[in-house]
């Protein structure tokens, strides 16, 4: 499960309201061929990004190369169930990334284009937003 080796704070305040606007950064393809972009905000936990990348290099059968562009470093805190009003925050449970429409999620190389539109089809199961795959600008197929 992806977390943070150490943070500066424990807690950190849940922002109130909706996620504003598109992503600042990180909505170009950095790495790979091809992508998956989100179309709308979410928190992702550390789980879902493991179960997502798991379910990706599954089925490219450890070929090719898979990057995870976003990282859980927001720790979410939760009481322990029957506990009373007060007494302060409660500890914290996991970590989520936050992620604004248009900001890249995965990226792979080095497989043909239908095997990675079908393994990030699978990765994109596992996450709690909708997402479109995404092809490098300078991408060329290669016709044999």
């Amino acid at each position: 499960m992806l977390q943070p080796r150490r943070t500066k704070y424990r807690r950190h305040q849940k922002l109130k309201g909706k996620f504003k606007g598109l992503t600042k950064r990180g909505s170009e393809i950095a790495y790979g061929t091809f992508a998956i972009k989100t179309l709308e905000s979410s928190w992702i936990t550390g789980r879902q990004i493991e179960s997502a990348r798991q379910a990706i290099t599954r089925y490219m059968k450890r070929e090719g190369q898979v990057w995870i562009m976003i990282f859980p470093d927001k720790p979410i805190t939760k009481k322990p169930l029957e506990v009373r009003m007060g007494k302060g925050k409660g500890s914290p449970e996991y970590f989520v990334a936050p992620v604004n429409p248009g900001r890249i999620l995965f990226e792979v190389d080095g497989v043909p284009m239908d095997v990675a539109r079908e393994a990030l089809r699978l990765g994109a199961q596992k996450l709690p937003v909708t997402t479109k795959f995404v092809v490098r600008r300078d991408y060329v197929e290669d016709k044999k």
